[in-house]
C-alpha cells in the first residue's frame, strides 16, 4: 500500500509526499501523536476547539499551520516528517491537509 499526503496552502501551492508501507513499518501512531504534541507546543499553537479538547486533526492542521508553508518549502526534513507522521497518527492511505480552508480529507 502507498500512503499519499497532500498539504495545500492555496492554488498551486501543494506539497505531495507518499511513503510505502514499509517505510511507515518502523513508527507507530504512538510515536506521531507525541510528535504533534510537541510540535503543537513548540509552536505555541492555540486549540481551535474553545472546550480546550484538543484532538490529533487539530494538530495536525494547526502544526501546519504554525509551522508554516516556508517549512515545506525549505524544510524538506520537516516537512517530509511532518507528512509521515501524519499517515501513521491517521492510518490512512490518502489524506488531503487544506491548510487554507482549515480542514483535513481523505
Amino acid at each position: 500500500m502507498v500512503y499519499h499526503i497532500i498539504v495545500s496552502f492555496g492554488r498551486e501551492r501543494q506539497y505531495e509526499f507518499k511513503f510505502s508501507h514499509t517505510e511507515l513499518a518502523v513508527g507507530s501512531p504512538e510515536e506521531a501523536r507525541r510528535w504533534f504534541d510537541k510540535e503543537f507546543a513548540d509552536l505555541e499553537c492555540e486549540p481551535s476547539n474553545p472546550m480546550g479538547k484538543v484532538l490529533i486533526i487539530d494538530k495536525i492542521l494547526n502544526v501546519a499551520r504554525y509551522g508554516g508553508e516556508r517549512r515545506f518549502i525549505d524544510g524538506k526534513d520537516w516537512a517530509t516528517r511532518f507528512a509521515r507522521y501524519t499517515a501513521l497518527a491517521l492510518g490512512r492511505d490518502t489524506v488531503r491537509i487544506d491548510v487554507a480552508a482549515f480542514n483535513i480529507g481523505y
